[in-house]
């Protein structure tokens, strides 16, 4: 993993090139007079170049520094009506991207960047967001990883230029000295997401997943059980086990319950339980995706990825006060002569009886019994929430594109769950929509064979479905025994459901994770030596 370091100065010599990401030339007189040769470097250019602040980034001669280069990338306008803080992540992104093109086509030997992003007090995590999406360019694959004999990363070593300002609301958003070590956790647990969301469905197969579980978290404050027997299984988690069941005879393929548990320092206030969908490639199984529509399938596991991600977060930043307990559902949706198919009445782990309708709508079925089981344990909990994480739907994708959909039961709408969430991920740049549930969608899932108590999912895929994102987030309240833990019971339980849909980007490229940064500002920050931070912006 590369290595950050807060710098405070730019004529440091250990730096070999500047990155200077902005929203245009007049913004750089918020630069003090120290930085004063950076300024008049860009603002030379400017001169002769008249679209060097239309979002695109440049190599700039910058004589007076010692590192001699400098990489200039625009946001373009901030100030719009619909401007966000994303055009900082694309705009460190694009720096990222022309530091690699520095390095490989001058051979210049950039290895050494120093990242300064001008602050601007509509996006007070601007800062952040550049340096994600400069980071997000330097990833390298697994795969490359690992096949790359004595591999090296795509920098030495980054530093990351604070800038003092004036602005009031910046300087309680990022207490001076703290950013290099906040985006040092924030690039591992990336970083972590990563190697799991985008590796392929052999080398990310469930038992191989657990093998690289175990491996990065040996030696952790993150505690871990895993469940791999498959009479366990079919017992535990039916539902599961009936997604599981073609893929039985290939021992790597086979389901893998991967649990995590992180206990704060503290008395503990707070206890979250998340579920993460890890279907590791989505064949559609009896119901099979024909065409092209099983590419990029080996994503549908991204869900679990985001966990493992959120729980390295844990380890690093270490919030005191909360207990999280995460289960990844690692399986695969194979078709073969064992396949489950449409018409099976399925018994779940909460006693409901599962009417199967569509195999192509596994997910749901690889949560929902690990889900009840959390509920079982949120009842001795201190004040628990419940949530599952998943690209469960395409229909989201349809609903709301790069943003992710939060869906609260009644006790987590009762505190505004979802709406602080979506605020959250506003500041950060990893927007969330609200999705709100309706009787109707509970009454949708309800059984047309006397056999059964609900039934799976429409016939047809989501995206030809009224409600198609809705649906089933209510069928796991129902599936899972929520539907029992309401306002009007004597055990009300907190319960989110994520639908992430494409939130990650397109496959094959490199994923960007979300909502990753969303879920540890607004879980984990609040509770760390960071928790000074404005992680809940303001207007």
């Amino acid at each position: 993993m590369i290595q950050l370091v807060s710098a405070h100065v730019v004529n440091e010599t250990i730096f070999d090139v500047i990155i200077l990401v902005s929203d245009g030339v007049k913004s750089l007189s918020l630069l003090e007079d120290k930085y004063a040769e950076v300024r008049l470097a860009v603002e030379n250019f400017s001169k002769i170049c008249c679209s060097l602040d239309e979002g695109n980034d440049w190599l700039i001669p910058a004589e007076k520094i010692p590192a001699k280069r400098l990489i200039y990338s625009s946001t373009g306008s901030i100030h719009g009506d619909f401007d966000d803080v994303r055009k900082y992540i694309k705009a460190g992104i694009a720096a990222g991207k022309g530091l690699v093109k520095c390095e490989r086509f001058l051979m210049t030997g950039a290895r050494s960047p120093l990242l300064i992003t001008l602050p601007t007090e509509r996006f007070p995590a601007a800062q952040i967001c550049s340096a994600i999406g400069f980071l997000h360019s330097l990833y390298t694959p697994l795969l490359n990883r690992e096949k790359i004999e004595n591999f090296v990363e795509k920098a030495d070593l980054i530093g990351i230029l604070e800038l003092k300002t004036k602005c009031q609301k910046i300087e309680n958003f990022i207490p001076y000295g703290s950013l290099d070590d906040f985006l040092q956790g924030i690039q591992s647990s990336f970083n972590l997401c990563r190697d799991i969301g985008d590796g392929d469905p052999q080398r990310m197969s469930p038992s191989r997943v657990v093998e690289y579980i175990l491996n990065e978290f040996k030696d952790s404050s993150i505690k871990i059980n895993i469940v791999e027997n498959k009479d366990e299984i079919l017992k535990n988690y039916p539902l599961m086990a009936a997604v599981s069941r073609s893929a039985n005879n290939i021992e790597e393929h086979r389901a893998r319950l991967i649990w995590l548990e992180y206990i704060g320092e503290g008395e503990i206030t707070e206890t979250l339980f998340i579920v993460g969908k890890g279907v590791t490639i989505d064949t559609g199984g009896a119901n099979l995706k024909v065409g092209t529509s099983m590419y990029g399938m080996s994503r549908d596991k991204y869900g679990s990825a985001v966990l493992a991600g959120f729980f390295r977060a844990l380890d690093i930043l270490k919030p005191t006060g909360i207990k999280v307990v995460g289960c990844m559902c690692m399986c695969r949706n194979s078709i073969g002569s064992n396949s489950f198919t449409t018409d099976e009445i399925i018994t779940a782990r909460s006693g409901k009886t599962i009417q199967i309708t569509n195999t192509d709508a596994e997910g749901r079925l690889a949560m929902a019994d690990a889900l009840a089981e959390m509920k079982e344990l949120a009842l001795k909990a201190r004040n628990p929430h419940l949530m599952t994480i998943a690209t469960l739907t395409g229909h989201v994708v349809l609903s709301y594109g790069h943003c992710s959909a939060a869906m609260d039961n009644g006790p987590a709408r009762a505190v505004n769950y979802a709406e602080q969430l979506k605020q959250t991920g506003d500041v950060f740049g990893q927007p969330v929509e609200v999705s709100r549930l309706f009787s109707e969608d509970f009454s949708f899932h309800s059984s047309d064979v006397q056999t059964a108590q609900l039934k799976q999912s429409d016939i047809g895929p989501s995206v030809q479905t009224l409600r198609g994102h809705q649906g089933p987030a209510a069928f796991l309240i129902c599936a899972s025994g929520l539907s029992e833990c309401g306002l009007d019971s004597a055990h009300p339980i907190k319960y989110t459901h994520l639908d992430i849909g494409h939130v990650m980007g397109a496959y094959p490229q490199c994923s960007l994770p979300s909502p990753l940064l969303t879920l540890i500002a607004h879980h984990i920050l609040p509770k760390t030596k960071f928790q000074e931070w404005e992680v809940k912006i303001i207007s």
